[in-house]
């Protein structure tokens, strides 16, 4: 017998209860379920075909399973990846081969390479419907091969909005907490909006917290006071995804001159655990390749704060990561140095080899003379340290600065020497 078997409906936890049955219900996500959208239309006219419901959790990916599981005549069998298997799988197409079958696998990504291989045949040749569901990027989390052979959907965070309809809905609905009496107060629903970071699960969880210790039956008043007494910090969302959106919102920030969104990210990072001395080798690569020349001491600090991090430890280490990330934010910028490789790099690679001019070639070994290595001009011997002499076969120009900050100076003073050069 099913562990739940003997539960009634109200014995179930409050996002349960109040899980939409109808697409007339959902909240959210109207980017795909609004009227005319190909996924409410395929599901309407239960026409779904293999489908992946990407999202964070709490948005609507299950309930959406649960509703199509209701709308289609065909055989509706739920295996949950972290339990389930091969077996599971096979069992499910033995089915399938005597009657339609449409199979809902939630949080798919915990399937392994060789589980997900088992899936591919009976997709491909149409024994089976797949609807998965992850909290996961499936481009990162599943194999190609099914991430090609399926549609994939992309569920996003329920605005503020969103998740007051939703508790609004809950102290209204009859299957819910409708006959309590509830009288949640705007600020304490403001509170629960923002602790569940687009999560409705989290939001009602937090609800039916409030109530069950309210001490009150019927007719409770909750407020702000009671809520901060309950409710702990909000946990930060922070999947394999999120790592590579948030490190990359990071760096972009930096470059983009923002040193309060760089702020927010790297504190972000911070909070969901991030390992520090990853962000601290992003910003030594940000100094260089987006500060570069036009403020060499970027560099510098980056370096001082990542070996700063590698010292100290956190959270104190969190500091120095905070000065270099919002220095470099607010530096001006240049890739010149960047650029100058990418180009150096595309001429060695794409063009004929430049030999090595004979007087810039090694000279401390016997017999160097005799091979003419021999010319070389010691710039510290002349006036302003420098001395016109060829460094380059065929020259070529790479590096061309910018007029931001110190690298102007550099331009100039190339300028200079350049123009004596060309004579």
């Amino acid at each position: 017998m099913d562990l739940f078997d003997n539960l009634k409906e109200r014995d179930f936890p409050l996002a349960w209860r109040l899980k939409p049955s109808d697409l007339s219900d959902m909240i959210g996500q109207d980017h795909i379920l609004s009227k005319g959208r190909a996924l409410r239309s395929i599901i309407e006219n239960d026409r779904i075909i293999s489908v992946i419901f990407y999202g964070p959790p709490g948005t609507g990916k299950t309930a959406l399973a649960h509703i199509i599981a209701k709308k289609t005549k065909a055989e509706f069998i739920e295996i949950n990846a972290v339990t389930s298997g091969v077996k599971e799988i096979r069992e499910a197409v033995k089915k399938a081969r005597s009657v339609k079958t449409l199979v809902f696998i939630d949080e798919i990504h915990r399937f392994n390479k060789v589980q997900q291989d088992a899936l591919l045949p009976h997709i491909e040749r149409g024994e089976i419907t797949l609807v998965g569901a992850t909290t996961e990027n499936p481009f990162f989390a599943l194999i190609p091969a099914l991430s090609s052979r399926t549609l994939i959907f992309k569920f996003t965070p329920l605005t503020n909005e969103n998740v007051r309809s939703i508790l609004s809905k809950a102290l209204s609905d009859k299957r819910a907490l409708g006959e309590k009496g509830i009288i949640l107060e705007d600020d304490a629903a403001d509170y629960i909006i923002n602790k569940a970071d687009g999560d409705a699960r989290k939001a009602l969880n937090i609800l039916e917290l409030a109530y069950l210790s309210s001490g009150k039956e019927t007719s409770p008043v909750i407020d702000i006071e009671h809520l901060k007494k309950i409710v702990h910090d909000k946990t930060i969302y922070y999947d394999v995804n999120e790592h590579y959106d948030i490190i990359s919102a990071f760096i972009k920030s930096m470059r983009g001159s923002d040193p309060d969104a760089t702020a927010y990210w790297l504190a972000k990072m911070l909070e969901a655990g991030e390992d520090p001395l990853f962000i601290g080798r992003r910003i030594v690569i940000c100094a260089s390749e987006d500060v570069g020349n036009a403020d060499p001491a970027a560099l510098g600090l980056a370096v001082s704060a990542l070996l700063s991090v590698e010292r100290i430890g956190m959270p104190e280490g969190r500091i120095p990561l905070s000065q270099a990330a919002i220095y470099i934010a607010s530096a001006p910028k240049s890739n010149a140095c960047y650029m100058a490789l990418e180009s150096a790099t595309e001429a060695v690679r794409k063009e004929p080899a430049r030999p090595v001019p004979d007087h810039l070639k090694g000279s401390g070994y016997a017999g160097a003379l005799r091979l003419g290595v021999q010319g070389y001009k010691y710039p510290h011997d002349y006036n302003g340290h420098y001395v016109e002499q060829d460094y380059m076969t065929n020259k070529k120009i790479f590096y061309e600065p910018s007029e931001e900050g110190f690298e102007f100076e550099i331009k100039k003073r190339l300028a200079t020497r350049r123009q004596r050069e060309n004579g």
